[in-house]
Formats: structure tokens, C-alpha cells, sequence
């Protein structure tokens, strides 16, 4: 047995996937949390403070959760879902009436979008009351400010999938509001609808934002967001110095 493993431990698929040795030693150990993509998301040192519950409620935790939670449980929805204005509402009423679960996928999708949208306001709350904003974390409030117009545009982009009474007069009034913008209404209307009116231009449009390019931006920003967290020392205190004397 201790040949076999010696063997699996020394070849080279082995150090193709672990680039260091059994951690048995200081080098190898901090080896083992540098390489690792999940103990490497957390600082090398921590302020005490940032650790109580209280202090962030864990909030951006709670958001990662929601997204991954809505990312299975809309890849589950779309093998019952075509985005077209004839079958689309139909398409929902089967998925609640006759699949098993239907209903409770549905539900925990749409529920979860609004705790979403909650969570992530209140954590940009958190962090500005706590100025977990201030230098040298500016960029990666900005990135936070993008996430929150994201996750506001994934949740205005599902809203119209359904396809039913509710939702095309919703997205009729939210399109016509952007039309007003001074500068670039026009052009953002005309972009969300792909014609004059709400029909299947705008549902294909919309599906389209709601199932790849929101989720992937998302994705991409939140990957972004949670190694700046790590690279500005974990999450911020107002003021070390007062930490410093507890």
C-alpha cells in the first residue's frame, strides 16, 4: 500500500494537479493554502473586529449564495422554458401544474431573485456605513455599485419571461420610462425591444440578457469583487487603531 501510494504521489499527473509536497513542513504548508482556490480567497491576517457577526452579517456571503441558488435553479427552469410569445405562458403553466416540483422551482427562483435584490442593498448599506469604501477600497466599491445595477437589471430582465398580463404591461411602463432619459433613451429603448412595441424581439432580447450576458458579467465582477476583499486585508474597520487597543 505505502508503494502504491508513494508511487501515485510521485508521478507526474500528481504534480500536474498539487504542486507541493505533503504538508509536513512550514514551506509545504503555506503551499497548501497559496495554491488552494478556496483557503486562497482569505487574507493572510484579519482585523478581530471584521470577524463578529454583527458587524457584517455576512451579507456578501449571503449574496454569493442567492446567485449560485438562482444560477441551478434557472439552468433547471430553462430545460422547460422557450422564449417565444406563443408558448411561453403555456410553457409556465405546465411547468406548475403538471412537472413535479414545478412549482417550488419556480418559487424558489422568483423568491430568491427578490431576496437577492434585498441582500445586495443591504449590504452596499453595510459597507457604506461601516466606509469600507474609503482608500484604498474605492475600486472595488465601484465593482460593488456595478453588481447592484446588475443584479437590479437581472431581476427587470426576468420579469418579463412569464409572459403574461402582469409582466408585458411592467416591462411596457419600465421601457417607456428609459425612453426619457436626455441622452441616450432613445437608443436604450430601442435596444431592450428591438422594435416599437413589446413583442418577440423584447422577449428574445430579454432572455437573452436575463440567462447569459447579466449571469456572466455577474459571475465574472463577483470573482473580481471577492479577490479585491482579499487583496485590501478582508473586510474594513473604521478604526484599526481603536481595534489595536481591545
Amino acid at each position: 500500500m505505502s508503494k502504491l501510494i508513494n508511487f501515485i504521489t510521485r508521478s507526474r499527473v500528481w504534480r500536474s494537479f498539487f504542486r507541493h509536497g505533503w504538508p509536513d513542513n512550514p514551506l509545504d504548508r503555506s503551499l497548501v493554502m497559496t495554491t488552494n482556490i478556496f483557503f486562497h480567497l482569505h487574507p493572510v491576517k484579519v482585523r478581530r473586529k471584521s470577524l463578529r457577526a454583527t458587524y457584517s452579517f455576512g451579507l456578501g456571503i449571503i449574496s454569493v449564495i442567492v446567485f449560485t441558488v438562482l444560477s441551478i435553479t434557472g439552468l433547471l427552469l430553462m430545460f422547460y422554458y422557450a422564449p417565444t410569445i406563443e408558448r411561453a405562458y403555456s410553457y409556465i403553466l405546465t411547468l406548475q401544474t403538471r412537472v413535479p416540483f414545478g412549482q417550488l422551482l419556480r418559487n424558489l427562483h422568483r423568491w430568491g431573485a427578490h431576496l437577492m435584490v434585498i441582500v445586495v442593498v443591504l449590504h452596499m448599506a453595510r459597507v457604506f456605513y461601516t466606509g469600507a469604501y474609503k482608500p484604498p477600497r474605492e475600486f472595488n466599491w465601484v465593482v460593488g455599485v456595478l453588481l447592484l445595477i446588475l443584479t437590479l437589471g437581472a431581476s427587470f430582465t426576468g420579469y418579463l419571461l412569464p409572459w403574461d398580463q402582469l409582466a408585458y404591461w411592467a416591462i411596457t411602463v419600465g421601457t417607456s420610462v428609459a425612453g426619457y432619459e436626455p441622452i441616450m433613451g432613445s437608443a436604450i429603448k430601442a435596444a431592450l425591444l428591438g422594435g416599437p412595441e413589446v413583442g418577440q424581439e423584447a422577449l428574445t432580447r430579454f432572455y437573452a440578457l436575463h440567462v447569459m450576458l447579466i449571469p456572466g458579467v455577474i459571475a465574472l465582477l463577483t470573482s473580481l469583487h471577492l479577490w479585491r476583499v482579499r487583496k485590501d486585508g478582508g473586510l474594513a474597520v473604521q478604526d484599526p487603531a481603536e481595534e489595536d487597543k481591545e
